[in-house]
């Protein structure tokens, strides 16, 4: 089936995998790769390469290709390993990489990673598609996921989860500022009955409106005038796409996430190319040992990039409101040579 979009107006160059990978994250960027390499993206109907640029108006349409779905093997995918024992692991995950294989993804997923990394050392609890998978994060979200190497870590890591007795932070950049400095959202979390890859905030009081109890805690950690913010949230329940959603009822959409709202804005010279969220911090006590792991992911380059440009922002901005607020002294004219002031008054 054929897809399309339009690239918004103001944008004066991107490349045309970023611009599909922003408008549907819903589709990993392997398939849109596939879609590539097999000629079936074009603007103006016209097949384009991966690193062509597209600009503001332009309409790129893609189709995928049949695919067959990619046997279950060892990979050899660097991992960035923040903590390891013959338990279990923790990563800072990459974005773009799906944590588990499923009928779209390919043998670039967390799963086939750590078949190799851990060579058959995982949990068969999670079955043959999840060793070792205790929880999950988004395939654009970037930062920590822990996972069992053992089924007694399993167990007692899913416990902690069932619990809620972990600490979850994320770091997110969100659009605008938030009027307050911190708050809380418990709004509950359900499938969007319009679009099924979405999730949305609903009235479980309602007649037909289905949803699971969400409570996400936010702070501003910093802001970057009206243009965008960076918050510290804490999640104490797990939903799909908790912190996106709740941050859309929040009125501040997540930087790069085009599913729930977000469109490229012109005053970023770059646009963020996934969601900006990361799984900074995870305080978990070990299943085995009893220990406190207290675990931090640092940020992502990327993420690190559009900290930069906005903090560049902000600090013109800023220094435009200053000069604009400076009143202007009107000059002096100047006085013929040998005037003196006492002459004009004889």
């Amino acid at each position: 089936m054929n897809q399309s979009y339009t690239v918004p107006e103001g944008i004066r160059r991107l490349r045309a995998d970023k611009a599909l990978a922003i408008a549907f994250p819903e589709h990993s960027r392997t398939a849109l790769q596939r879609a590539f390499d097999s000629g079936l993206v074009t603007v103006r109907g016209l097949a384009v390469s991966r690193d062509q640029s597209v600009a503001g108006g332009d309409t790129v349409e893609f189709a995928f290709p049949d695919t067959k779905p990619a046997e279950l093997r060892a990979v050899d995918i660097p991992l960035d390993v923040l903590f390891e024992d013959k338990h279990l692991l923790a990563v800072n995950k990459a974005a773009g990489m799906v944590v588990h294989p499923g009928a779209a993804t390919g043998e670039d997923t967390l799963v086939h990673a750590l078949l190799s990394h851990c060579a058959g050392g995982l949990s068969g609890i999670g079955g043959v598609e999840r060793p070792g998978i205790v929880h999950r994060l988004d395939r654009e979200t970037t930062g920590i996921i822990i996972v069992a190497k053992s089924d007694k870590a399993h167990r007692g890591l899913a416990e902690q989860f069932a619990a809620r007795s972990l600490q979850k932070e994320y770091l997110v950049l969100v659009a605008g500022a938030p009027a307050l400095l911190s708050g809380s959202i418990k709004k509950a979390i359900g499938r969007n009955q319009q679009h099924r890859h979405k999730m949305t905030v609903v009235d479980k009081d309602k007649e037909g409106e289905h949803g699971k109890d969400a409570h996400t805690d936010w702070e501003v950690v910093e802001k970057f005038g009206d243009v965008a913010a960076l918050l510290r949230c804490t999640i104490h329940t797990g939903r799909t796409h908790q912190i996106r959603v709740h941050m859309k009822a929040l009125g501040h959409v997540v930087l790069g996430d085009a599913v729930y709202g977000w469109k490229p804005d012109a005053r970023l010279k770059q646009q963020p190319e996934r969601v900006m969220l990361h799984a900074e911090h995870l305080v978990v006590q070990h299943p085995v040992t009893k220990k406190t792991l207290d675990l931090r992911a640092p940020l992502p380059a990327d993420f690190e990039v559009q900290l930069a440009q906005l903090r560049k922002l902000a600090k013109a901005a800023e220094k435009a409101r200053s000069l604009a607020a400076t009143p202007v002294r009107p000059r002096r004219k100047a006085l013929p040579p040998g005037y003196h002031e006492h002459e004009s008054r004889t």
